[in-house]
Formats: C-alpha cells, structure tokens, sequence
C-alpha cells in the first residue's frame, strides 16, 4: 500500500491553480468559505480540483460588483487566496455546494489559457508563504484593542440591522473574530480586498475598526477602495 501526499506544504503546492472570481467574496488563510456551484464553467473546475489537489485560488473582480456580469477577460485583483476543497455535496438539481478552507493567498504572476471555461493562473505564493508556516499560530494571534473593534463592530451591527450573539463573539479568539467578521460582513469589495492583503492580524483588525467607525459616521463606503 502507498502512503499518499494528503497534506500541502509550501514545497508541494501547485505552479498552476483556478481561479473562482467573486466580487464581495473573500477568503483568508484558516477561513472556511461556502460556495454554491451552479455555471457549467464552475462545476468543471469543482471537478478538476477535485481530481487534483483540490485547490481553488478566490480572486475578485477589480470594477465589476455584479457576479452575473463577470466577463472572461474581466480585470482581477492582483492578490488572491488559495483555498483547499474541503467539503462537498451535489444536490438533486446537479449543484454542488462546496467549502473552501482558506489555505495561503497568492500574488497573480500570470494569467494562463481557460481550461473548459474556467480561468487560471500561475500563482507566486512567495509574499505568503507564512500563512501557512504560522497556521498553527493563529489562536494565539492577538489584536492591541479589542475593545475599539468591538465597539465599532456593535455600532456598525446597529446600522446595518446586523444580529449577532454577543457572548459568542466575546468568547472568539482574536484571530477567528476579525478573519470572520472581515469575511462575513457586507463590505465593498475594495474594503474586502484591502482586508485581505494587510500584513497581519493586528493590522487587519485595526483596518477593519476603521472601516466600521466610518460607516458608523455616515461617510458611505468604499472609503479603502483599492482598485488596481
């Protein structure tokens, strides 16, 4: 019997992964995505990854907010993240309803030629190699205040008539608080992608404070657009 490669590391990952383009949708190293699948494109590449090392990099469009009108050779980000497929299920009406577990995000180095109508790209993973060697870190990730993000995230619930469970939020670890929040929440895409590439966790919770306190203050979104 052969002990199969079931693990990734940064020596094994691919030279070439698809890419799922999704305006709002963001996905952060150690996050769990779900995804419905339901375009002949997508199913394809579901099954490919599938057959593969079930990797699937989330990419957002850069101008495009509306996923139905996502053309082929639509502007993307530069930055992505790779996510590993880690649940899957098909439903009576041959959707597959998948997560993707955020596994290390990705620098566009090139875009290569579509495979049955999904796009793909040759990925540098070299600026983050780290989320993957500090995965076992996260838990322990703390942010410098806590409490001004808390704040801020209550407030910005208000608004948005956003109910959540307030214990539950005080129990998280500082690392699953802000990667989910920065996740979950109704952002602009260019606050989505502006999340996505801070550097760390403290920085990506001090962002997302901001972000809350300006919509708190009325002063619209789209304040952390960073459009390429």
């Amino acid at each position: 019997m052969v002990d199969r490669q079931r693990t990734l590391t940064p020596e094994t990952l691919p030279d070439a992964i698809p890419v799922f383009p999704l305006p709002g949708a963001m996905l952060l190293p150690g996050g769990q995505l779900p995804l419905n699948i339901f375009e002949p494109r997508y199913l394809n590449m579901v099954e490919d990854a599938l057959k593969s090392d079930r990797l699937i990099g989330m990419i957002q469009p850069v101008a495009e907010k509306d996923e139905r009108m996502i053309a082929d050779g639509v502007k993307l980000y530069d930055i992505g993240c790779a996510g590993r497929l880690t649940q899957f299920m098909e439903t009576d009406d041959h959707r597959y309803v998948i997560t993707l577990t955020g596994l290390i995000r990705f620098r566009v180095a090139e875009e290569l030629d579509m495979l049955d109508g999904y796009r793909r790209i040759r990925p540098d993973y070299s600026p983050y190699i780290e989320d993957m060697t500090r995965a076992d870190d996260r838990e322990t990730d703390a942010v410098s205040d806590r409490d001004k993000l808390v704040a801020a995230m209550s407030k910005y619930f208000d608004i948005k008539g956003i109910e959540a469970d307030m214990s539950n939020i005080g129990d998280a670890p500082d690392a699953l608080l802000v990667d989910t929040l920065a996740m979950t929440c109704p952002l602009e895409p260019g606050e989505k992608q502006a999340l996505l590439e801070c550097p760390d966790t403290d920085k990506r919770a001090e962002l997302l404070t901001s972000i809350f306190e300006i919509a708190a203050h009325g002063d619209g979104p789209g304040a952390y657009d960073i459009r390429q």
